[in-house]
């Protein structure tokens, strides 16, 4: 498994999801937010998908992905054959660090695999991975692709500190949470493609903090479960909201209310990545297919006038990957 910009409010969320914004006028912080604005396959099947005969290490890093990150799994079968096996791996490398914290008691159990992943990371760049089936991976993709090791480091540190349970002080330190992970990633992804272009490393830092942002929502009701929120509290105390109305799954307006401007933030993002768009090499674009499922979550919500809690948001798109096989052929994101 991050910063502000402006527009017109109401206005942008408008665009890409139809409406998002006709619910109610914005007011104080809610205003701001605004104006900031398949199936599973045989062991043969995977291999297939690589592109060629894939390694034990590589259907590892493919099945986990299947398993962990669907979409991310589903994005990964699109990119070109040449780049398939590396960007498995990168994304194996983002699920093994984002399911520590909850596969941990303790925090010092995190710590100490976090430590783990650094001194592999060290270690690949050294040309001697352990045997270990991401790391192998990882390794390869490094040589063949001369990744930034900065990258690395950065997703791992900001997972480390994400160990301690404590919610988001405001919006922008969510965002900052998205910026060194999913952002990171995704200028690793451009790296595998060949792509440095300052157009679309842009573009990556505006979608990265939308998935982040969207993660953070799309785990709110499963956090809420075993009494924990991470969601802003700059917002929730805005419209009076407490971690405790997260836990009992209110639909109090005023819950909706924050939800409003949260997904209002992430689709914001969205739009202003999408501005870069004439601007960013065609090559990249594969790296942003993921906006597909973060805009199909964004008008999910809006139809159920933001009820982070609604049935319909924890079923599975099953057309997604129809949706991304199109937005692949269309060559857009």
């Amino acid at each position: 498994m991050a910063a502000s910009v402006l527009g017109s409010a109401c206005g942008p969320l408008r665009v890409g999801v139809a409406g998002l914004c006709r619910r109610r006028p914005p007011r104080s912080l809610g205003a701001r937010a605004r104006r900031l604005p398949g199936p599973a396959g045989s062991g043969r099947s995977v291999a297939a998908a690589s592109g060629s005969g894939a390694s034990g290490a590589d259907r590892y890093c493919m099945e986990l992905l299947r398993k962990r990150d669907y979409e991310g799994y589903l994005c990964s079968l699109l990119l070109p054959a040449e780049s398939r096996s590396s960007a498995f791996a990168l994304r194996a490398f983002n699920v093994e660090l984002a399911q520590v914290k909850d596969s941990v008691s303790e925090k010092t159990i995190g710590l100490m695999r976090m430590e783990f992943w650094k001194k592999t990371v060290d270690d690949i760049y050294c040309d001697n991975p352990p045997q270990q089936p991401v790391a192998l991976e990882l390794w390869k993709a490094v040589k063949r692709h001369n990744l930034t090791k900065r990258w690395l480091m950065k997703i791992i540190d900001e997972r480390e500190k994400n160990l301690d349970d404590r919610a988001y002080r405001n919006i922008q330190e969510l965002e900052n949470y998205a910026e060194n992970t999913q952002s990171s990633l995704l200028y690793l992804t451009l790296e595998i493609l060949g792509v440095k272009d300052l157009h679309a490393d842009h573009a990556a830092s505006h979608i990265g903090k939308a998935q982040g942002i969207v993660t953070c929502l799309r785990a709110t009701p499963y956090h809420g479960s075993r009494r924990r929120v991470f969601l802003p509290m700059d917002i929730c105390m805005l419209h009076g909201v407490s971690q405790e109305d997260f836990v009992r799954k209110s639909q109090d307006k005023n819950v909706r209310d924050v939800i409003y401007d949260i997904a209002g933030q992430a689709h914001l993002h969205l739009k202003h990545a999408r501005s870069f768009q004439k601007s960013v090499p065609v090559r990249a674009f594969p790296a942003f297919l993921q906006t597909v499922a973060l805009e199909d979550y964004l008008k999910k919500i809006q139809q159920v006038d933001f009820d982070i809690f609604h049935p319909s948001l924890q079923r599975k798109n099953t057309l997604l990957p129809l949706s991304l096989y199109i937005q692949s052929w269309r060559k857009g994101y």
